[in-house]
């Protein structure tokens, strides 16, 4: 895609699964990709993976719900590059998440969490990152959302109220920021068959869920993987502040 070749591009949220695979498109782009991860051995392992396919790639570990962790992340994005040009934001606690049930019963602890990662951690990447892109005349962030943020359902409230507050998030920093050249917009995937799903769902259960798209089978992580390297890249210049679906048409807005 145009306009990726040799941009610096910190992926937070990359050890594994739609973000670990964002890093490798991005990198096969011709990207520079600093893969951030509260996981530092699975961001290591994801970096190596893209230098052993002949991209460019350095491991960082993180901590997104601390401010001090992630103003390092930028800082060492920065040193080790020379500046920043755009932002994939993908962290979540994936444990809180099994364990948001709804808002009568849901244990304080886990909300928290919740806010801390998804909402709150994402709020602190951007607000570290927009400075270092403004440097370089502006840049772009895609925030990973969910069609939770808006589809309604009758468990994890804590999830959908961040994600949809992730949806608030990019329509801020693209008013704001817009006419001095940055973009910022977000992804919500449907269900997305990541190798743990695939391996530990029931067959019975995948076909109901295909059964509620308008296509004939599920998201793959390249789906997703290809959107936010379109919106991150030159040719996705004029998108500024959208909430984007990826999700086999299961929502139609």
């Amino acid at each position: 895609m145009d306009g990726l070749q040799g941009k610096i591009i910190l992926v937070a949220g990359a050890a594994t699964g739609l973000g670990a695979d964002s890093a490798g498109r991005l990198a096969r782009e011709g990207a520079k990709v600093v893969v951030g991860d509260l996981d530092l051995a699975g961001a290591e392992r994801t970096a190596a993976a893209i230098r052993e396919a002949g991209g460019d790639a350095v491991a960082a570990g993180f901590d997104i719900s601390d401010d001090a962790s992630v103003v390092e992340l930028v800082a060492l994005t920065v040193r080790t590059h020379g500046g920043l040009d755009a932002v994939h934001i993908n962290a979540g606690d994936m444990g809180a998440v099994q364990k948001d049930s709804d808002v009568v019963d849901i244990d304080l602890a886990i909300w928290d969490r919740t806010v801390a990662v998804n909402l709150r951690g994402h709020m602190l990447v951007s607000r570290h990152a927009i400075p270092r892109l403004l440097e370089r005349g502006g840049g772009a962030i895609v925030y990973t959302s969910s069609i939770a943020s808006f589809t309604g359902e009758p468990q994890r409230p804590a999830y959908a109220v961040t994600k949809a507050g992730i949806n608030a998030l990019a329509r801020h920093v693209a008013s704001r920021w817009g006419t001095e050249g940055i973009r910022a917009n977000a992804i919500t995937p449907g269900l997305i068959l990541t190798r743990e799903i695939r391996d530990g769902a029931p067959p019975d259960m995948l076909s109901a869920m295909l059964a509620r798209t308008r296509s004939t089978r599920h998201g793959e992580a390249r789906d997703v993987s290809s959107m936010v390297a379109y919106l991150l890249s030159d040719e996705g210049s004029w998108i500024n502040g959208q909430v984007v679906n990826v999700d086999g048409g299961t929502v139609l807005r």
